[in-house]
């Protein structure tokens, strides 16, 4: 199903339709501040596989991102959360990073290995955010990828509809995407350590 959804006065029955496919298990292709997005509830252990089967990797090593609505929820899954990992979150999200943290023991039981780090993201995109707003649990997230290596990542969501109707619940066309995915920062090192440059620039 393709849903088309505004950033300004979002259809609320249609928002709602969206909520709802997340949390009875359902997976879906979603607008971000950067490239869009294939995700599913962090609850649903059956919808996690299936994203990671979608993607074309083992769920044992798969890197998947957890989206966020804000900082609110971000301690109950990593124990490195002191304030100078805040201060560092809080002037640069919401933005186009992807955090790298120490997971704690809550992450193992979503994938089927001891994973150790967790990818946090909050998008500054007014759909992703009334999305996790209303499911007040973070997604699980993944980069929709072209199999053009040039193009790298598919920036139409009826082309993406197209290419992955049979594959996912639903896909949410929010625009245009964009073709530069996230800034990764790995703070688990010290000193911090920027593994991927993207779209978003730090402030200190």
């Amino acid at each position: 199903m393709l849903i088309k959804l505004y950033e300004k006065n979002p259809n609320p029955k249609d928002l709602g339709r969206i909520v709802e496919c997340f949390l009875d298990g359902g997976v879906v292709i979603y607008p971000t501040d950067t490239v869009y997005a294939l995700g599913c509830s962090i609850h649903s252990k059956s919808s996690i596989e299936k994203v990671a089967k979608i993607k074309g990797v083992k769920l044992e090593k798969a890197d998947f991102s957890f989206v966020f609505s804000d900082l609110s929820h971000i301690s109950e899954y990593t124990h490195q959360f002191d304030s100078s990992v805040f201060k560092l979150l809080k002037r640069n999200l919401p933005g186009p990073f992807t955090f790298i943290l120490q997971a704690n023991s809550s992450i193992p039981k979503l994938f089927k290995r001891k994973k150790k780090t967790l990818g946090i993201r909050i998008p500054d995109h007014p759909i992703c955010q009334l999305i996790t707003q209303q499911l007040e649990k973070p997604l699980i997230s993944t980069s929709i990828h072209d199999e053009d290596e040039v193009i790298e990542y598919t920036t139409d969501p009826e082309l993406i509809y197209e290419k992955y109707k049979d594959k996912v619940d639903i896909v949410v066309d929010g625009g245009y995407g964009k073709n530069e995915a996230s800034t990764v920062v790995d703070l688990t090192v010290t000193p911090f350590e920027v593994i991927r440059e993207g779209i978003g620039e730090l402030t200190f």
